[in-house]
């Protein structure tokens, strides 16, 4: 069996990791990977997250099963920190997944189950991983369009152009906040114009959002979301506890399905249920426990929320002093969009050909797209990226 494999094509950040790795440059720059690192270079472990681990282990009694949906307690807390009060809590299920990715895959497999000739759409670009799913699966997979490469901005007219398309039961794949791998994100009411389109076409929802807390605050990054849900008859949302908790390797993740009226929720969970025992059985329990314990403890929670917030504000800190570099080594506003940008991740313009060439030039690897990850970056080095980024991208 196995001499009848074919090689696989290798992940393009993974690939690029390595690269990273075996380049001896000490003055080298890893802008690839979608992991947050503080200025120092390292991915820290939460003070909350320390705090909530001391007291995990010290009152968890056993290691068992908890439930094929994870413990419901998980459920409930994640709908709170998503949702707040803008739907009626009873409508929606919920499921543990392993990270974000196990949700959107469990989305797509819901999906596949309920109505498997139909479309799921997605932003051109998204988040690789997303078109590697879908094509994994078999599903049918269409694009709209979305980032206007000119400006660096999204070209929300082109965008809602192509969602005509769109047919009833088919799936449009969202990005909550914080756009991967852009930067750019919609205005809440182009998302309550989309909203509006989806209703109209019958279609559903299905809200990526990996990075609450990331882009304007941990509220307002879920507006969107909030907004979405008072809209529409039903969606999925697929949330990530990876970045906003710094959970990583832990593998923390939720898949929400709204249904249309409280009626329906039981057979929607039963669904999710099915799902989690096909695929994986029970979901893994640490790193769901360590959220639910933060979000239900008034003082964990603030910690949580208050190092959350120096995160967020930093990011927007190595924005704001990327873009005044551009413009002062540029002599131009043409990379003024950075700071307006959201998250981790903007999209710079730069051709695969100049993304070559700075890594070549000086050491700063970042995706072929010219995506960069701003939270690899410190105060020291915004100034060399910006000398590479003037002297190549004419």
């Amino acid at each position: 069996m196995l001499n009848t494999l074919k090689p696989q094509p290798a992940d393009k950040i993974l690939e690029l990791m390595a690269l990273y790795r075996e380049d001896p440059r000490d003055t080298k720059i890893d802008l690839g990977v979608g992991v947050y690192k503080d200025a120092s270079g390292n991915t820290p472990i939460m003070r909350a997250v320390k705090a909530a681990e001391k007291q995990l282990w010290a009152d968890e009694t056993t290691k068992s099963y908890t439930a094929l949906s994870g413990d419901p307690a998980f459920g409930a807390a994640m709908k709170s920190l998503v949702l707040a009060d803008s739907v009626d809590h009873a409508r929606v299920s919920a499921i543990a997944t392993p990270g974000g990715t196990g949700a959107i895959r469990q989305a797509f497999e819901l999906m596949k189950l309920a109505n498997p000739e139909g479309t799921v759409w997605t932003s051109n670009p998204t988040w690789p991983n997303h078109l590697s799913i879908l094509k994994f699966m078999g599903m049918n997979n269409k694009e709209y369009a979305y980032f206007d490469a000119a400006t660096c901005t999204v070209d929300f007219d082109a965008m809602m152009d192509s969602l005509k398309g769109v047919q009833a039961g088919d799936l449009v794949l969202l990005h909550g906040c914080c756009h991967n791998p852009t930067g750019a994100n919609l205005t809440l009411d182009q998302f309550g114009a989309v909203a509006d389109l989806l209703v109209a076409k019958g279609a559903i929802a299905l809200v990526d959002i990996a990075y609450q807390g990331f882009g304007d605050g941990l509220e307002e990054d879920a507006a969107a979301t909030r907004l979405l849900a008072t809209k529409l008859p039903e969606m999925l949302i697929a949330a990530s506890c990876s970045k906003n908790f710094g959970i990583y390797r832990e593998r923390a993740g939720c898949l929400m399905a709204m249904s249309e009226t409280a009626d329906n929720t039981a057979v929607t969970q039963g669904t999710l249920n099915f799902l989690n025992r096909q695929n994986y059985s029970f979901p893994p329990d640490h790193g769901a426990r360590l959220v639910t314990m933060i979000l239900n403890d008034e003082t964990l929670k603030a910690d949580w929320m208050a190092e959350l917030e120096e995160v967020r504000l930093g990011m927007l800190g190595l924005r704001t002093q990327l873009a005044d570099e551009l413009r002062k080594q540029t002599n131009s506003d043409r990379f003024d969009f950075v700071a307006q940008h959201r998250g981790m991740f903007s999209r710079i313009g730069a051709t695969p050909e100049e993304v070559m060439q700075i890594r070549k030039d000086f050491g700063i690897y970042m995706v072929g797209d010219s995506r960069l990850n701003i939270a690899g970056l410190n105060a020291n080095t915004v100034p060399l990226l910006a000398t590479a980024v003037a002297n190549t991208c004419k």
